[in-house]
């Protein structure tokens, strides 16, 4: 009977659980199918769906002449694996730091600093983001534990620090900075696209699963106003001036004044982009660096004087010095002037009271002032590039007598670069001050066609033809018979002015020893304006406009003239007319030594590639008009078998000219000219790779400020 007892308490005991049991599952599958049923859905469609983003490819940029200045590579990141839950992690972090340190440019250090964080996995920036595959493959091969390589792409500058600023960047977080990366981001960089794909619980993808494909819009591509050549003329010549004058900054643009297209552009210092970490001062001195003028501003206020009718060259004044209210201002010789000379002999001679007597006493401040505002001082010239400063103008006014007067000859206003270009390209013109471009078309990446063509725009006619005309004869004349001869070239007429202005302290006053030099000039014909500024040149050589700045632009003028063959002026018997150029013979199949002979005795400088005995290519190729003391290569063997040559002693633009005839890639350090390379000549180059170091001449120190 007891024992029927507790089989029976047994039962209930069972049965009770039992229904409690049933009773929890059915709450369970009621709140699962009622409750949390779109919760679980949204989950099991998170899984099955894989949603994929497709990146576009990144727009392509051409110079005007189609050569390309930016595109993009294969490149790896290398990443480190920590976590020692992944089978293949990091083991032996210092020796993993001394094995990458030397190929990733990165001290063990800080490598050990990455190595040593408490993370599942970390990129080795910065020397091993994005690195190029021939540094990829040697990674490989020294199969260092936890250490991944992720495939990228990445921008590449073939042409390393050619209009950097110009051009722009990506930096490590794929962040646009600066130039035309950064003003055009949103058009280069196009529209990425989507793919959903079904997957199984372990990730495979189902047969026939797509469920949604839309295809990534890539970027278009922008074709300049830049012309490579012109630009390389342009770096050559500042890496000249940067070696020999020792400033704290140099600007140069060259500019058409009829379209106001830029040519070229570029700064000193400058930087690589591809090593765009090796600066920390991106600011494009070309359109946000504002200055003192000094006399290259008068080119503004003699036209607004001309237009008005108060310039007249055969009237005479007496030069030296002249009271305004507030105080004196002198001409530039200690105020002793020249007597009693005509207007066109100061404006020869750029004296000071010749133009505060056009400006402030003959214009007058709201004249004056208008036509400083129409030619676009105090406002944004609305180039095509980030960043852009409008300079600094007083009110008219807020402006005492001094100002006025001050202003007339370039003190008391502050300008960019880039202003100064368009003022005077107006004045060059015709009249119109012109909106300046550097993009002149943009492009369908897939189909090439043009999408957008930018055209000249014409913001104001702020002078005559007829005073355009006049202030031009006027400015020839200034070079032609005035202290601006320097600025002359032979058989082609150049109207120009020089500029040498005292910089102000923080005090507000003007500093005794430091000084910005320029040169603004153009062609009367209208094909080429050029500007060059020097800020702070070394002292111990005379830092005048006429002296710094001139031959400068000098040397890029001339090399544009040629270039574009620019006409020379009909009658002219100049040096550059007699010159006669040499239409390069084909030397294919040739014996070298009479080739090299030959091409000796017509003034050109061969170089022979290869170790061949005929000649198997030439560069440039025949036909091409060259002009004496041009190098002519004469290759032996075939571009892929040639071997490192000698870069040594050689300038930034040789070693470019030598590294393309060669096909290879150059990586360039420093500025000068080349002092060492890093594969002794001779060898072959890993997938065409060869870094190159230059250094200034001895006794001149690169990175000192004056």
């Amino acid at each position: 009977m007891e024992i029927d007892k507790i089989v029976f308490f047994r039962a209930k005991i069972f049965g009770l659980f039992f229904t409690l049991l049933f009773l929890i599952l059915l709450t369970r599958t009621f709140y699962i199918q009622a409750i949390e049923a779109p919760v679980l859905q949204e989950k099991a469609i998170n899984i099955w769906n894989s949603f994929e983003t497709i990146e576009p490819e990144r727009g392509v940029i051409f110079d005007r002449n189609g050569d390309r200045l930016i595109h993009n590579t294969l490149a790896y990141t290398v990443i480190a694996v920590l976590s020692p839950d992944y089978p293949n992690h990091v083991t032996d972090v210092r020796k993993t730091a001394r094995q990458l340190a030397p190929l990733l440019n990165m001290a063990e250090d800080t490598l050990l600093s990455l190595l040593t964080k408490s993370s599942y996995q970390v990129e080795l920036r910065p020397g091993g983001w994005k690195v190029d595959k021939a540094v990829a493959d040697q990674i490989k091969e020294l199969n260092i534990p936890g250490i991944i390589l992720k495939e990228e792409v990445k921008r590449s500058y073939p042409n390393n620090s050619f209009a950097a600023y110009v051009l722009g960047f990506r930096n490590y977080d794929n962040e646009a900075i600066l130039g035309l990366e950064q003003y055009y981001d949103d058009i280069l960089s196009g529209k990425p696209g989507q793919l959903n794909v079904l997957r199984d619980l372990k990730g495979f993808e189902l047969p026939d699963s797509v469920e949604m494909f839309e295809p990534a819009e890539d970027g278009a591509n922008l074709v300049l106003t830049i012309d490579k050549t012109i630009q390389q003329y342009v770096e050559s010549a500042l890496d000249r001036a940067e070696t020999k004058y020792n400033p704290k900054k140099i600007v140069a643009i060259v500019a058409d004044p009829k379209t106001g297209e830029i040519l070229a552009m570029a700064n000193r210092p400058n930087f690589n982009p591809n090593e765009y970490w090796t600066i920390q001062d991106y600011l494009n001195s070309a359109i946000q660096y504002q200055f003192e003028p000094g006399s290259t501003f008068k080119i503004v206020t003699l036209a607004a004087a001309i237009e008005e009718g108060v310039y007249n060259g055969g009237e005479t004044y007496l030069s030296g010095q002249i009271k305004v209210p507030g105080g004196v201002i002198h001409d530039h010789n200690n105020g002793i002037g020249w007597g009693e000379i005509s207007f066109l002999n100061g404006v020869q001679r750029s004296s000071n009271v010749a133009f505060v007597k056009l400006g402030y006493e003959r214009l007058g401040k709201e004249r004056l002032f208008s036509y400083i505002s129409s030619f676009g001082y105090g406002q944004q010239t609305g180039i095509d590039l980030p960043g852009e400063i409008k300079g600094s103008l007083l009110e008219a006014n807020a402006a005492y007598p001094l100002d006025v007067a001050a202003i007339s000859i370039g003190q008391g206003i502050a300008v960019t670069p880039i202003q100064q270009v368009m003022a005077v390209a107006a004045v060059a013109n015709g009249g119109n001050l012109l909106q300046p471009y550097i993009v002149k078309e943009i492009r369908d990446p897939d189909t090439g066609e043009v999408v957008i063509e930018n055209k000249p725009v014409v913001k104001e006619q702020v002078i005559s033809e007829e005073t355009s005309r006049k202030a031009t004869e006027v400015l020839q004349e200034v070079v032609e018979y005035g202290m601006e001869k320097g600025g002359s070239i032979p058989g082609y007429p150049i109207a120009g002015k020089t500029g040498t202005a005292q910089k102000i302290g923080e005090d507000g006053n003007y500093l005794p020893d430091k000084y910005v030099v320029s040169y603004i000039g153009y062609v009367t014909s209208q094909e080429l304006l050029v500007y060059v500024l020097v800020d702070e040149p070394d002292l111990s050589i005379p830092y005048y406009g006429s002296t710094v700045a001139v031959p400068i632009f000098t040397e890029i003028m001339q090399n544009s003239l040629r270039y574009l063959k620019v006409p020379l002026k009909s009658g002219s018997e100049s040096e550059l007319e007699r010159e006669e150029s040499i239409i390069l013979d084909n030397y294919l199949s040739r014996d070298l030594n009479t080739a090299a002979v030959a091409l000796t005795e017509k003034g050109l400088n061969p170089v022979i590639l290869g170790g061949g005995k005929t000649i198997i290519e030439q560069s440039p190729v025949a036909g091409t008009e060259a002009y004496r003391g041009v190098t002519i290569y004469l290759l032996t063997e075939p571009r892929e078998s040639l071997r490192i040559a000698d870069f040594t002693g050689k300038s930034l633009r040789e070693a470019l000219e030598l590294a393309d005839v060669l096909g290879i890639e150059v990586k360039i350090s420093g500025n000068g000219f080349v002092v060492k390379q890093s594969l002794p000549p001779g060898s072959i180059a890993p997938e065409g790779v060869i870094e190159i170091i230059l250094e200034p001449p001895v006794g001149v120190d690169s990175d000192k400020e004056t």
